[in-house]
């Protein structure tokens, strides 16, 4: 059996903000790559449910979240045709998207 690691480095400020974080993916390639934000989520099967761990920087720009959202938002819908093989539910995932993006003024 093989293991890999993916891993994420941040730094902190006197209250505990995030101000730089870096992640590493070696097998993808990546090294010490910054981002501004980031979002967790692993399921704990004993409780069945989803825990989160929701982070982003001072720098993150309120448009930037809107379409850092907006993004995930997209690719949940296509993670979860491709889970279950439920097309018209991820249909409604990916229109909320879309309905998301309008009412969050990132598209018109």
């Amino acid at each position: 059996m093989r293991t890999t690691n993916i891993s994420v480095e941040i730094e902190l400020d006197e209250n505990h903000v995030p101000e730089k974080m870096t992640w590493n993916a070696p097998d993808g390639g990546i090294s010490h790559e910054e981002t501004k934000a980031m979002l967790l989520s692993v399921w704990d099967d004993k409780a069945k449910e989803a825990l989160r761990i929701d982070l982003w920087t001072k720098e993150m720009t309120q448009d930037d979240m809107k379409r850092f959202f907006h993004q995930i938002l997209i690719s949940m819908s296509s993670s979860y045709e491709r889970a279950t093989e439920e097309k018209d539910v991820a249909e409604r995932i990916a229109a909320f998207a879309e309905e998301f993006a309008i009412a969050s003024k990132i598209k018109g």
